[in-house]
Formats: C-alpha cells, structure tokens, sequence
C-alpha cells in the first residue's frame, strides 16, 4: 500500500531577512510581517515557519487562479509589492520562479520545498522523492549521522532511501527512521528547523494582529460546516497568539505510547493529510484515507507496544515503586525477565495497591552504537482497585509511562 506523502506546500523564502540582527529594531521582522500579510491576498492560510521563511498550501489557490504558475506569479508580484523591488528588477528562472531577494519552491512538505526554492523550481507533484534522491545526506543537518551514512557508501538521500527501514531502524533508531523518511519524501518538515513563536514575534514587531483571512468564497471545497467553523476558531487563535501557539497531535510510528504522537502546528493542510486514531467500529467508511494512512504507520518496530493502546499518556516523571512478596523491589535482569513477581505498587509515594496481573516484561534498547544510547523494559500491570498501567524501568527505577482506561 502506497504511503501518504505530505501536503504538497509553495514555499516563500527571503533569504535576507532569515537572521535578523540584534539591532536593526524589529525592521526585518516587521519587512517579513509585511510579506505574510501581502500573501494572505492570495491565501488565507499562510505558515510562519521561521524568520525570512513561510509556507502556503498550494492546492487550494491553484483551484482558485487556475494554474501552479498563475499561483506563482500571484505571489510573486505580492511579495515583490510587500518589500518593494521593482517588478522589472525581477530575475526569472524556471516556471517564473526565483526573483533577486525572494526564493520560490514547490513540493510536498517543508523539507523539499525549502531544497526546491534553493533552486527555484517546482518539483512535479508525486516526484518529491526524484527530486530528493541527488542532494547529499548533509542536508538531513544531523553530522554525526551523515558521516556515518558517508562511511558506509550512502552519500546521498537516494542512496539513503534504498536501505530498508527495518535495517535503517535497527542501526539508527528513531533517529535514523525520521532522518530516512525524508529522504524518502515521505516526512514534512526538518527537526528544528522551524522556530517557535515566529508567529507571535510578527504580531509584536507589526504592532497588530495579521490581517489573515478565514476563509475565500469558492477557495475550498469539500469540507463540512463543522470542519469550517473549526477552522475559524483555530485561525482566531493563530491570529491572537501566534501560528505556533496552536497546535495538533500527529499519529506516527514508534515503539512508546509518547514516542507515536508529535504535535506539530495547526493548519488545514496539515489537518486533512495528518493520520489520526482509527475511528469507531461501525463508523469506518470503505476506501477512507484514513486507514491507509493507518496501515502506513505498521511498518517493523521491534520493542513496540502492542495493542491495545493507552487512552492516556504520562505527562511528567511519576516514579513508581514496584515490590515482591518479600519488601524486595522487582527489576528486570539483561535477559529481559523479571527477578521476582510482583506483589504491590505505590505510585509517586503514595498508598501501596496489590498487583492482580501483570506482563511479561518487553525489553527496548535504542541507539547501541551511540554513547547517548538507552536501554529500558516495559511491563503491563493490574491492580486490585481495578486500574491498569504501563510501567517503564530505566537505570533500575520504574516509572508510570501510559494509563489504560
């Protein structure tokens, strides 16, 4: 089964206002406030990813205008007016793309659109990962991996993208999947890349809200009242506190409870193209997108929790004492076993409560070739007073990872 790919994105990227100086008050911050409102003209939907950077999504303003290039031109000429270079100043490349101070690129996510507009181009829609395969692994900004990947003869992201992700996963880790899932084109956007609060910092530096609108008449389609009026409350906030200030849960692959959901910021685009939890039995409709998107997450994970999946996820450290039937307390030896049965449980100091049931423990170690690598057990537990809880133990001390409702 074909895995989703990204919501395909047209980047805007002007490279000189990127890094603002400590000293030039707030200009080029209020220079780029002034492009993301300009292009609000064209779309109401308008990603502040970082200072200099931002994304919109390019589906919705192609059925609009009528054509990828007429998109093109539209926010050209819109950025162009906003920091006032001379139309005819404009440098053309390719398609009308890449113009003296600002760089245009389209592909699906954030990552190859940032890769496409270096070059001023627009990648085809569904040949992202073509257009990825001859850039070095340099680009993934991770040294330590890319020099490893280079020693091992895998110079460039196609190299990259051939090796299983079962081998990828067991030499590299969680690290490594992410790393190899951009290089398959399959992943969004580059870890830390974005820099919070962009949106927020706009609103400061513009001294007023962004003038982004909720919606265009005729813009979208195919979205219920209630999807709309989401919307708009979503966007009410974006506008008063910032794009980064709202955000959504992702389902993704991992082997923990934590590790399998990344909350990234709201957007329609991510919205629709995000996979989310199964639905309810007798409410799956046949063909959905979104049980494709859910048989794309099952690929190989050794360690992984097995289902059923916790309804809730430990916020925060909430250490757990878990003892035999002697007072001794309960470990899990190298071999993956548990040195006794466990007989009570007192969580974050508090009463103890007898164990009815309990797993066999499942041993997870990530990242053995590294010095920062982590070795850990999970176990599954039933107490008397009829709750359920997934335990992790690390460096001899269990902690409450998940809850089971």
């Amino acid at each position: 089964m074909t895995e989703p790919v990204p919501p395909r994105l047209l980047l805007v990227e002007c490279p000189e206002l990127e890094a603002p100086g400590e000293d030039d008050g707030g200009v080029h911050l209020r220079r780029f406030g002034r492009v993301v409102e300009a292009l609000s003209s064209v779309c109401p939907w308008v990603d502040a990813v970082r200072p200099g950077v931002c994304t919109l999504p390019i589906k919705g303003p192609t059925r609009y205008f009528g054509t990828e290039e007429a998109v093109l031109a539209q926010v050209a000429e819109a950025v162009q007016a906003a920091l006032g270079i001379p139309g005819e100043g404009r440098r053309d490349g390719e398609d009308g793309v890449g113009s003296g101070e600002v760089r245009l690129g389209v592909a699906e996510g954030v990552f190859a659109a940032v890769l496409a507009a270096r070059v001023g181009t627009v990648v085809p829609a569904g040949e992202t990962a073509c257009f990825l395969a001859p850039w070095s692994v340099a680009v993934l900004s991770d040294p330590e991996l890319a020099e490893v990947l280079v020693r091992l003869g895998l110079s460039t992201l196609g190299d990259f993208a051939q090796v299983p992700a079962a081998d990828v996963l067991a030499r590299f880790g969680t690290r490594g999947i992410r790393a190899h899932r951009l290089a398959r084109g399959l992943d969004s956007e580059l870890s830390g890349y974005r820099v919070a609060g962009t949106g927020s910092r706009l609103v400061a530096a513009l001294g007023h809200a962004l003038a982004l609108q909720d919606r265009q008449p005729g813009f979208w389609g195919g979205t219920s009242a209630a999807d709309e009026r989401a919307g708009e409350v979503l966007t009410a906030l974006q506008r008063r506190l910032g794009t980064e200030a709202v955000t959504v849960p992702v389902l993704e692959g991992g082997r923990g409870p934590a590790d399998r959901c990344r909350l990234v910021t709201w957007s329609p685009a991510v919205t629709r193209s995000s996979p989310g939890p199964p639905p309810a039995p007798g409410r799956e409709r046949k063909g959905s997108r979104r049980k494709a998107s859910q048989a794309s997450l099952d690929p190989p994970w050794p360690g992984r929790l097995p289902p059923p999946a916790p309804a809730r996820v430990t916020v925060g450290e909430r250490p757990v004492e878990v003892l035999d039937r002697s007072g001794a307390p309960v470990g899990v030896t190298a071999r993956g076993l548990l040195t006794a049965e466990p007989e009570r449980l007192s969580v974050d100091g508090g009463l103890w409560a007898p164990v009815v049931a309990w797993s066999a423990p499942w041993p997870v170690e990530e990242r053995w070739w590294s010095p920062a690598r982590r070795r850990a057990a999970r176990l599954q537990v039933l107490t008397a007073d009829g709750v359920a809880r997934l335990l992790v133990t690390e460096r001899r001390c269990w902690r409450v990872e998940a809850t089971y409702d």
